[in-house]
């Protein structure tokens, strides 16, 4: 896949587009289809791993009755030996949202990738391409002294990058050290203009919720749902057809913790069993949904919309209609 060339930078898409998110298993793919059809959209998925070929059960990818009932983009755009940068999904992603705009239609982005989330909200700067010899080096640094010698060395080179990301966020923390090495110029320097935000009143970016108990047992039937459809297989096929993955590909909750699984059927040592591989995607995906919640949290821009149970479908449509219309109206009349 030919990587092209990025723009200097990627402007935000909230203002064409209707957002909706929420951590994974809350219900967000089916909403969206029955939105889709209410307001005549079509969908642009906002997930890291959808793009990838073949890489289907683990993400929970549409279907092909629901790619026949409502139009789907961003998905199935590299084979999952590929790396797949954030800047080659937004050049997709605007030409997509130009496209279905030119047809009258209402772009709808739909997925729980903070990082993807957050581009399309804010606007995104691509910097440098990566320099794994880099990471590579300074990632066995950290195997060596911690990650608090990370991010001591992060403090002397772009200290406000090290006050925003998390002490635990290794990749991040790379990545900034990287785009200083590389540019000459702190990350957060370059980020400064992609910190602005609209009130929430003013786009259609919604966020679906559920209580933590009613989210937990969502994930839990997702997860065994995934092996009873043939994660295993999946995983297998990938391997033999394409060897290792790629960084990304390889690091998704599901297949990394399937990855190991297998690989440890494979040697001589005795693996867990396949009940004990369920519990830890099952366990690792709840963690996911945590960390998704809290990005989530952080982007003034969402509209929470919270789930009950027993609550129709229809409710909450009409509830997102409602949203949509009255920021459509304010922007016709500003």
């Amino acid at each position: 896949m030919p990587a092209p060339t990025p723009p200097a930078t990627f402007p935000p898409l909230v203002g064409q587009a209707i957002v909706l998110t929420g951590s994974t298993a809350s219900g967000k793919s089916s909403l969206a289809i029955k939105l889709a059809e209410r307001i005549e959209g079509e969908i642009l998925s906002l997930d890291s791993i959808a793009v990838y070929r073949y890489m289907d059960i683990g993400t929970a990818k549409p279907s092909r009755i629901d790619q026949q009932q409502v139009s789907h983009h961003l998905i199935d755009l590299a084979d999952p030996d590929q790396d797949f940068s954030v800047a080659y999904y937004l050049a997709e992603a605007h030409r997509c949202v130009a496209e279905v705009l030119s047809r009258g239609k209402r772009p709808i982005f739909v997925g729980g990738t903070p990082m993807y989330l957050k581009a399309i909200l804010r606007g995104f700067d691509p910097g440098p391409p990566p320099d794994w010899q880099f990471r590579e080096s300074v990632e066995r640094d950290v195997l060596k002294f911690g990650v608090d010698a990370l991010r001591d060395r992060l403090i002397q080179v772009d200290p406000l990058s090290a006050a925003r990301i998390a002490p635990g966020d290794t990749r991040r923390m790379i990545r900034a050290l990287e785009v200083s090495k590389l540019t000459g110029v702190p990350l957060s320097h370059r980020q400064i203009q992609f910190d602005r935000m609209l009130s929430s009143h003013s786009c259609s970016v919604f966020a679906i919720k559920h209580d933590r108990k009613q989210l937990h047992q969502r994930i839990n039937q997702r997860v065994k749902q995934m092996f009873d459809s043939g994660l295993l297989d999946e995983v297998r096929s990938l391997l033999e057809r394409f060897g290792p993955l790629s960084r990304t590909a390889a690091q998704a909750v599901g297949y990394r913790e399937t990855i190991d699984w297998i690989a440890g059927q494979d040697s001589d040592v005795d693996t867990a069993p396949l009940e004990s591989l369920q519990d830890a995607v099952a366990t690792h995906t709840r963690q996911l949904a945590k960390r998704q919640e809290t990005w989530f949290r952080s982007f003034q821009e969402i509209t929470p919309i919270s789930v009950t149970q027993p609550m129709e479908t229809d409710s909450i449509i009409n509830a997102l209609v409602e949203h949509i219309q009255r920021v459509d109206t304010s922007q016709l009349s500003g």
